[in-house]
């Protein structure tokens, strides 16, 4: 397959801090080895090598790693969308009004998943956009990487077991943080892939990896993510995808019914926030990584395979 799509080359309007930490990144990418099909397994193992442990694990957290590196400037607004909502009281995402410069996490999901299958390119760009790959689907499930209102939560003073904190830093890694008390990425993914093969999660997954067809009025489910990727293959054009359009909206709406719900003066690591927040991180987590493994299982084996 030739996707001849070069990277988007971008310049950053503001700093923002990572999506999930490097704790959330890695279990996105531990969950998705699990879940990976032969071709897609083989192409993740061989392209990672033991830089990576061959592991989209221990590769998710790079593409925040290189935010020190000044040659990866232009991929700093690639990391999410601004949805110009108004949480709690509406939640919505527009690609017109959210991405309209063409340059946001779903362009650059667009943009990588054609360069991941492009094998004119060499090893080293394809390893990158795999990377970026693992990177971005993990941050579109988290809520204020599709939030604009106060810079995605940046500019939000809030308190975390007595600790000043942001909105934003609170859900990239002091709940998760808060909830594995030392217990590292690896085991907690091994605990919410148990949950997608056989737990709490066994009955929605197959939701997670369908979407509807927004030209569709009536919004029926049941788009194939293999059409989705393989239409948008075909037409060489980086257009965001319906699914990840739809991931971002479902991530949104957290911003809705969790993520600013707060009282001012709260402790939020403790209490009734903290229990929804725990719930949501950690079935977002789950779901990203699921997601991540049929992205490429389709690219690689042709079906999600799961």
């Amino acid at each position: 397959m030739k996707a001849c799509i070069a990277a988007l080359a971008i310049s950053p309007l503001a700093t923002r801090v990572a999506a999930w930490g490097a704790t959330g990144h890695e279990a996105v990418g531990y969950v998705a080895m699990a879940f990976l099909a032969p071709n897609a397994l083989d192409f993740v193992q061989t392209s990672l090598g033991s830089d990576y442990n061959k592991s989209l694990g221990v590769a998710g957290p790079w593409a925040d790693q290189i935010k020190s590196n000044d040659a990866y400037d232009w991929a700093s607004e690639l990391h999410y969308v601004d949805a110009q909502d108004d949480p709690p009281s509406s939640c919505s995402v527009d690609m017109d009004r959210d991405c309209a410069n063409g340059k946001c996490i779903l362009t650059a999901i667009a943009n990588y998943t054609s360069r991941v299958v492009d094998d004119s390119l060499t090893e080293d760009e394809q390893q990158e956009a795999l990377k970026f790959l693992d990177h971005f689907i993990g941050d579109l499930g988290q809520p204020l990487h599709v939030e604009n209102k106060e810079l995605g939560g940046n500019y939000i003073d809030v308190e975390c077991n007595g600790k000043s904190t942001n909105l934003h830093s609170l859900w990239d890694s002091g709940i998760i943080n808060v909830l594995l008390d030392g217990k590292d990425a690896e085991d907690w993914a091994a605990d919410l892939t148990k949950r997608i093969q056989s737990g709490a999660y066994a009955s929605l997954a197959d939701d997670w990896i369908t979407c509807a067809d927004p030209t569709d009025p009536l919004r029926r489910r049941g788009l194939s993510l293999r059409d989705d990727i393989w239409t948008f293959l075909e037409s060489r054009a980086i257009t965001p995808l319906k699914c990840p359009l739809e991931w971002a909206e479902d991530a949104n709406s957290y911003d809705c019914s969790a993520v600013f719900t707060y009282e001012d003066g709260d402790d939020l690591c403790e209490g009734a926030y903290y229990d929804d927040a725990v719930e949501t991180v950690e079935l977002q987590v789950a779901k990203q990584g699921y997601r991540l493994a049929a992205w490429l299982n389709v690219l690689f084996d042709g079906e999600t395979n799961l």
